[in-house]
């Protein structure tokens, strides 16, 4: 049972009798988990955003960078795909 809830998401198995300050903490811990979560949700849904308003070309750019070639890489690769 411990094994499933905890695959289903809790953050604490507490067993009988437990002490008030257990609950409290696995509140707390839940609470400070679910607030992480939410703050990266929050900066994906931002970073989402931009992304939808940047222009095709700028996208393109976007793409090359983060595969790691160098600005002049890319201004060649660029130049010489729009003189094509």
């Amino acid at each position: 049972m411990t094994v499933r809830a905890m695959k289903s998401g809790a953050v604490e198995f507490l067993t009988k009798p437990f002490q008030d300050q257990d609950l409290l903490d696995a509140i707390r811990q839940a609470l400070d988990r679910d607030r992480v979560t939410r703050q990266q949700q929050s900066n994906l849904a931002e970073l989402r955003k931009r992304y939808q308003a940047l222009t095709a070309r700028e996208r393109e750019v976007m793409g090359l960078v983060v595969s790691g070639m160098l600005n002049k890489q890319i201004a060649f690769d660029l130049g010489s795909a729009r003189s094509q």
